[in-house]
């Protein structure tokens, strides 16, 4: 099978300048971006993407009065206007954005700001602290700090603004005669770690303007959408896919109020899709199939997904009209959900699709731009990550017998290198391939499935290979788990135990097992990973260890568990 793309938007860019010059043209009056001061606000404030264009003019010029031409700036805040209008006037600017992780601890933060020789820093009032140590402290080399609350001490981020629109119209015409470089640095990434390892991923506008075309050839995402933006703007998945190529759409980005608000968002924005990790959609499902159960209704939603399924095959589709009643407990406006980063059982995947919502999974990297491969509108296979996007080659470098080995990606998005570390780079870039690191295969129709991070992979000593999200996927469909690591216990004949790490869902444990001990609980569970896992798997699989926890497992901000920290705490035996 080979997927022909089709192209949904077809003005290929090659800048941000042309992103930004999109805006005023093609979506002028169009609402950019919709957001509430607060959870508990009714008031909904709009801003067009005439207006988004003009702020970024402005902010630029300002920018470029300080000083800033070539230099680099941070910006740190939750998703919010502020930051997509900062980071878009700093790399129009011919300026580098330096986008920090916005739950970074203070110290880390600090030593980002140091480690990138960032001059100026654009940032919420909640890093207030942070930045007023760092004035005092004087060893990095900030010299402008501006707020985007408007505190006291530091620059004002609507005076900044102010002044450009001034500056504008007294003829200052600095912003308008920059010349971009499309292949030169213009966003520095900190990858997920501590600093010590963090590497810095050098990204042109080139390597993201090729991204976008890629993904307008994929799926339809169109400028009638509203998406909820609430995985962190600072990572590419976020960045590239609902900011960056949804305002190439002319889509509007609702800012979430918080994780525990998103189902009424979902309604008050009517919110048509997002994008977001599949832990989160693990979560949803479970909730959906809970409502079902409870409504005693499970046997006639498996009998009316039949019948939908069945009149698809003959081109009508009635899923939404059937399914009406749960899609609106979802907003009812739902059409769309992309989701990266993670494995996801094939269960949650079918039972979205099932109802009527159009789920894509996609696969990419922060060094790829990021996004890789993706399923498309035409072509899906549960499991995959679909196809290569076009323009993208990706390889299988030294396959096992089964298919499988490292992902290597050739292509335009690929970064230009890690910052100040050729070592590192020339490690995963080899003959313009780049080396991700990441375990898969093609199936015989191309499509690609990853089977894991190749540093995660438990070899034990007969030579066979056990890849833990193959076995996490089993354990979290286990009703009251709400997430899990696999990982292998070192034996002192050189050998692994497979073990399992275990959360429960204590809201879950308590309404299915009523006043159960703590002893008890361990038994249900260990049953149940005999019954739903073990006996799924071949005798090497099995898992032969687990420790029982209600405590979340540690993750970066897109919510990837960070197996090294894990590991190293269960090792240490706390």
């Amino acid at each position: 099978m080979k997927y022909k793309s089709k192209l949904y938007n077809a003005e290929k860019i090659n800048n941000f300048r042309e992103l930004v010059n999109r805006y005023s043209t093609l979506y002028s009056d169009k609402v950019a971006f919709e957001y509430k001061e607060s959870p508990q606000s009714k008031e909904h404030i709009t801003i067009t993407y005439s207006q988004f264009a003009n702020d970024i003019k402005a902010l630029g010029t300002s920018l470029l009065n300080l000083g800033l031409s070539n230099k680099k700036v941070a910006v740190i805040s939750p998703n919010r206007y502020e930051w997509c209008t900062s980071y878009l006037a700093i790399t129009t600017s011919g300026m580098i954005v330096v986008p920090l992780d916005r739950a970074l601890p203070d110290n880390e933060i600090k030593d980002l700001i140091i480690r990138s020789e960032a001059e100026a820093v654009i940032f919420d009032k909640k890093y207030i602290n942070v930045f007023s140590e760092l004035q005092k402290e004087k060893n990095s080399k900030l010299s402008h700090y501006i707020c985007m609350d408007n505190l006291d001490n530091f620059s004002s981020y609507s005076n900044i603004i102010k002044d450009g629109y001034t500056s504008i119209q007294n003829g200052d015409n600095q912003y308008a005669n920059v010349i971009i470089d499309n292949k030169k640095m213009s966003i520095m990434l900190f990858t997920s770690g501590t600093t010590s390892i963090s590497k810095a991923v050098a990204l042109s506008q080139s390597n993201i303007c090729e991204d976008i075309y890629s993904l307008a050839q994929m799926t339809d995402i169109r400028k009638e959408d509203t998406f909820l933006s609430f995985l962190p703007l600072h990572h590419t998945f976020e960045s590239t896919c609902t900011f960056l190529y949804g305002t190439f759409s002319g889509i509007t980005v609702a800012f979430c109020d918080g994780l525990k608000y998103v189902q009424k968002n979902l309604a008050e924005f009517k919110v048509t899709g997002f994008v977001c990790v599949p832990l989160m959609l693990e979560i949803m499902y479970k909730k959906i199939k809970k409502g079902i159960e409870e409504q005693g209704k499970t046997k006639l939603v498996k009998n009316m997904t039949k019948l939908c399924n069945g009149l698809l095959k003959f081109g009508i589709d009635i899923r939404r009209k059937v399914f009406k009643q749960i899609l609106e407990n979802l907003g009812g406006k739902l059409r769309i959900l992309i989701a990266g980063g993670a494995a996801m059982s094939k269960d949650a995947i079918q039972g979205f699709l099932d109802l009527g919502i159009n789920l894509l999974q996609g696969y990419g990297l922060t060094e790829t731009s990021p996004v890789v491969a993706g399923e498309n509108d035409k072509f899906k296979r549960c499991g995959s990550v679909g196809f290569p996007l076009p323009g993208i080659d990706v390889k299988i470098d030294n396959p096992n017998q089964d298919g499988i080995g490292e992902i290597a990606v050739k292509a335009p998005t690929v970064m230009l290198g890690y910052v100040n570390n050729p070592t590192a780079t020339s490690e995963v870039i080899k003959d313009d391939w780049f080396y991700t690191g990441d375990l898969g295969y093609f199936d015989k129709d191309g499509f690609l499935f990853i089977t894991g991070r190749k540093k995660d992979v438990i070899v034990l000593k007969n030579g066979k290979n056990i890849f833990p999200e193959e076995l996490e996927i089993l354990i979290n469909k286990i009703p009251y788990v709400a997430e899990s690591m696999v990982y292998g216990k070192p034996l002192e004949d050189g050998d692994y135990k497979i073990c399992a790490k275990i959360v429960y869902n204590t809201e879950t444990v308590n309404e299915m097992f009523p006043n159960i001990s703590k002893e008890d609980l361990y038994s249900k569970v260990w049953q149940d990973i005999k019954e739903n896992v073990n006996h799924q798997m071949p005798a090497y699989k099995y898992i032969r260890e687990i420790l029982l926890t209600e405590t979340p497992l540690i993750k970066t901000t897109t919510q990837k568990v960070k197996r090294h920290e894990e590991l190293k705490i269960i090792l240490e035996g706390n």
